[in-house]
């Protein structure tokens, strides 16, 4: 069944499900500044809006806009920032 998740007060929120293949999250982020850790490999990929992302090991921040998608490593730490509402998609592996 769904699972759903609230972070930072509310203005994180996502909705954990299974796909055939593997975990999944769809969510929503409201502007701020997020800290998030992983415990699997995790593919992102920005539905609407734009997430500003500083990745582990990545000497400077990345805008990724819709349909773009970045890789965070397993037990690693990384850094967002958002201007404007943004909805993602999230694939644990």
């Amino acid at each position: 069944m769904f699972k759903i998740n609230d972070y930072y007060d509310g203005n994180v929120k996502s909705i954990a499900f299974k796909t055939p293949e593997c975990p999944a999250t769809i969510g929503v982020m409201a502007p701020g500044e997020y800290e998030f850790g992983t415990s699997m490999i995790e593919h992102v990929t920005v539905i609407s809006g734009k997430m500003n992302v500083l990745l582990p090991g990545e000497p400077g921040w990345k805008e990724f806009r819709q349909n773009e998608t970045f890789v965070v490593p397993k037990e690693k730490k990384f850094y967002l920032k958002i201007v404007v509402e943004t909805a993602y998609f999230c694939l644990y592996r």
